[in-house]
C-alpha cells in the first residue's frame, strides 16, 4: 500500500505458510517456497476457511498466502480472517475472479497483493519477494533526522456547524494541493460521516483498534486504513448505536503515535464531547480548527472550548473559523462575536447550498467538488496556515487577546439582546411613520 508505512520483524514466527485450494496450484508453490528457503510442509490444503480455523487455535506466520477460490463472499471471510491474524502478518490472497473492483477491495482491507489464477512460478516469486521486502525496509528510511508531523483537531462549537465538512476537506487539500501524506481520523465512532464524505465504507479499522489497542503497530495501521487517494487514508466506524463506546481513550493515543510515524499530517474530526471523556487526545495535536456560526450558543461554547484549550492543551494553536456565513443573516454581529470571544475570527466561510448539495451528490469532499467555487477559496488558506503552522511555528495562527476570570463577562448576551431590541424597534417606528 503507501510506500511510507513499514512493520517490524518477523520476529520468532514461521515465516510463511499457505492454504491453496487445489493440487495445481501447491505444485506449482512448493518449489517456489523451498528455493525462498522455507518449509514446503506449510503449503496446506484447503482455502480461506481451513486458514481462519488454524489461526484461530495457532500463531500467525509473518507471510500468508490464502485461496479465496470457494469463497462466496471474499470480503466478509477477509474481515474473519483478520480477526484471528495477529498484528504483523502479510497476506496474500490468490483467487479464480478477475475484477477489478474487487482487487482495490481487498488491497483496501488490508491485503497485500491478489494473484489470479492459474499460478505461475515467477508471479509466485515476485509476489513473496515484495512480501519480504515489506520487512527489510527500514522504518523511517526516507527520514533525515526528527520527521515534521502536524496533527490538526477539527472540532464544532455546536452540531451541524460543518466541522466534519471542514475536516474532510482540509485533509483532501494537505494530500493533492500539498502532496502530504494524510491520516483522516474520524472519532465519531457511531454517526460519523468522514467515509460518506469520500464515498468509501468505513471498513471495521477504528472498531477494531478499540477493541484490540495491544493489535495496533505500523502494519495494522496499513491494513485497517481506507485509501481516498494515493496520500490520504481515513479510519473511521459505524458503530452499532446499541453498543457503547467502552475505551479508556489508549487506541486512540496509540493511532496518534502510529499516525507520526506514518504520515506527515493528521486531521482529527473531533466531537467536542471527546474534550470531556479523553482530555489527553489533546496533548500532541498542534493545531485545533474550531468551527463556529456567529449565534449566542456557538459564542459561549467558544469561550468554554477556547478556556479548556488554555488549561489542558496549551501547545496547540487555535484557529477561529466561522461556516455558513450569510451576509445579513447572522444572529449576532462579526464584531460582536469577536468582542465576547476576545480574539479574531481567522477565516469566515460563507453558506452555499448549491455546493453542498454539488458535493453530496458526487460523493467527494466539499473541497474536490466544488474547486472552483469562492466557498472553496477560504478552506484552500486554512490548509495553507496549517501547513505553514509546521515551519514558522504558527505565528500567523496567534491571537493575543485580554484575560478574563468571568465567561458571563466575556459574553455580553444582555447588550447583544439588547442591540437587537433596537434594532427591531427602530424598524417599527420607521413601519409606523409610513
Amino acid at each position: 500500500m503507501n510506500a511510507a508505512w513499514k512493520s517490524g520483524p518477523m520476529g520468532n514466527r514461521d515465516p510463511f505458510a499457505a492454504y491453496i485450494c487445489d493440487d495445481a496450484a501447491l505444485d506449482v508453490l512448493r518449489p517456489v517456497v523451498v528455493e525462498m528457503g522455507w518449509q514446503p510442509e506449510k503449503c496446506n490444503k484447503g482455502g480461506l476457511r481451513n486458514a481462519v480455523q488454524s489461526l484461530s487455535i495457532s500463531a500467525s506466520p509473518a507471510i500468508l498466502l490464502v485461496d479465496l477460490s470457494e469463497s462466496g463472499d471474499p470480503l466478509n471471510d477477509i474481515n474473519a480472517l483478520a480477526e484471528v491474524c495477529e498484528p504483523g502478518t502479510v497476506v496474500i490472497a490468490t483467487g479464480q475472479v478477475n475484477d477489478v473492483r474487487l482487487y482495490r477491495d481487498l488491497v483496501s482491507s488490508g491485503i497485500h497483493d491478489y494473484l489470479l489464477k492459474p499460478l505461475s512460478a515467477g508471479q509466485l516469486r515476485d509476489a513473496l519477494t515484495s512480501a519480504q521486502a515489506v520487512f527489510s525496509a527500514p522504518r523511517n528510511a526516507d527520514a533525515e533526522g526528527v520527521k515534521q508531523h502536524i496533527s490538526t483537531a477539527v472540532v464544532g462549537t455546536r452540531g451541524g456547524v460543518g466541522a466534519s465538512t471542514l475536516a474532510t476537506s482540509i485533509a483532501w487539500l494537505f494530500s493533492t494541493d500539498h502532496a502530504r501524506a494524510t491520516a483522516l481520523l474520524d472519532l465519531d465512532v457511531h454517526f460519523g460521516t468522514g467515509a460518506l464524505c469520500l464515498d468509501l465504507e468505513p471498513g471495521r479499522g477504528l472498531t477494531d483498534a478499540i477493541e484490540n489497542p495491544s493489535r495496533i503497530d505500523g502494519l495494522f495501521i496499513e491494513r485497517a486504513m481506507i485509501r481516498a487517494n494515493d496520500r490520504l487514508a481515513i479510519m473511521s466506524a459505524e458503530a452499532p448505536i446499541n453498543s457503547p463506546l467502552m475505551t479508556d481513550g489508549t487506541a486512540f493515543v496509540q493511532l496518534e503515535e502510529e499516525f507520526r510515524q506514518a504520515f506527515d499530517m493528521t486531521v482529527i474530526d473531533m466531537p467536542r464531547n471527546m474534550l470531556i471523556n479523553f482530555p489527553h487526545l489533546m496533548t500532541d495535536v498542534n493545531v485545533v480548527v474550531l468551527v463556529t456560526e456567529m449565534t449566542l450558543a456557538s459564542a459561549r461554547d467558544s469561550i468554554r472550548i477556547l478556556s479548556w484549550l488554555k488549561s489542558n492543551a496549551p501547545g496547540a494553536q487555535p484557529m477561529i473559523v466561522c461556516n455558513k456565513v450569510q451576509p445579513g443573516a447572522t444572529e449576532i454581529s462579526r464584531a460582536d462575536f469577536e468582542a465576547s470571544i476576545e480574539r479574531k475570527i481567522n477565516y469566515v466561510i460563507g453558506f452555499d447550498q448549491k455546493a453542498a448539495v454539488n458535493a453530496a451528490k458526487l460523493g467527494q469532499t466539499f473541497s474536490e467538488a466544488n474547486k472552483n467555487s469562492k466557498t472553496v477559496a477560504p478552506i484552500r488558506d486554512i490548509a495553507n496556515a496549517i501547513v505553514g503552522a509546521g515551519s514558522d511555528d504558527g505565528a500567523g495562527l496567534k491571537q493575543s487577546g485580554k484575560s478574563s476570570t468571568s465567561l458571563l463577562g466575556k459574553l455580553d448576551l444582555k447588550s447583544m439582546l439588547s442591540s437587537k431590541k433596537d434594532k427591531a424597534s427602530k424598524l417599527a417606528a420607521a413601519e409606523a411613520a409610513e
